[in-house]
């Protein structure tokens, strides 16, 4: 059996979007099959194009460098390359080399098609800008004013002290609650491994998909890794 299978399709209103789907791993031994066909839309002015991953188990260093190393080319020309249907192992990946600064990930061709098209429509610049993380340099904290000492106060007779908070138990909580607490206490986890931990007693064996965990965050502002360790302080 082959370790990559690469086909090409024309998609869109226009017939001017172009899907290469590739199924198999993405390594050295098998990325000169799929920088070929990357190639060969270029050569021919197709400029608006859609990788499925849907069916890919692995990509290596080498086949992510395909996808970066043209991205600024097709940009230059108009257009703009999408990755689609990733599955969570190679999304993990991706996401932990903050690709999404650079290439945007959908979890359908048609959505990938739409945004195409509604940019068009809208007369918007189909890519985005690349933006790559930027390390913040950290601003000299205020100066403090002093803290006078507090007073004990007695509650009047009669009067009975405010109960404590009782604890929120994880297992109780709404799915976006649930995830934010995760994303507390482990901000280096992905959509998969909170997936997984959602699937926990700690969390009521709350079973969900893995693109339901990525909507949740996105609805959250929590989808970046950089966005959950600055949640998480």
């Amino acid at each position: 059996m082959e370790g990559i299978q690469v086909s090409t399709e024309i998609a869109g209103s226009r017939n001017h979007i172009s899907v290469i789907k590739v199924g198999g791993y993405i390594d050295t031994t098998t990325s000169s099959e799929l920088e070929r066909a990357l190639d060969s839309l270029l050569k021919q002015g197709r400029f608006f194009i859609i990788v499925d991953l849907g069916n890919v188990d692995y990509i290596s260093s080498a086949g992510w460098g395909i996808f970066i190393s043209e991205i600024k080319s097709i940009r230059e020309n108009g257009g703009d390359l999408k990755l689609v249907r990733m599955v969570p192992d190679v999304y993990e990946i991706f996401e932990l080399l903050e690709f999404h600064h650079i290439l945007d990930v959908y979890d359908t061709i048609d959505e990938a098609i739409n945004k195409f098209e509604m940019l068009e429509a809208a007369g918007k610049p189909v890519a985005k800008e690349i933006t790559l993380p930027k390390e913040e340099k950290a601003e000299p904290a205020p100066a403090e004013a002093p803290v006078e000492p507090a007073v004990a106060t007695t509650a009047p007779l009669g009067q009975k002290e405010e109960a404590a908070q009782p604890q929120v138990n994880p297992a109780d909580s709404p799915l976006p609650e649930k995830i934010k607490m995760i994303v507390k206490e482990n901000p280096h986890y992905g959509a998969y491994k909170i997936k997984k931990e959602l699937n926990t007693a700690k969390y009521g064996f709350t079973k969900v998909g893995w693109f339901a965990v990525r909507a949740e965050l996105n609805k959250l502002n929590l989808k970046s890794r950089n966005q959950r360790l600055e949640f998480a302080g």
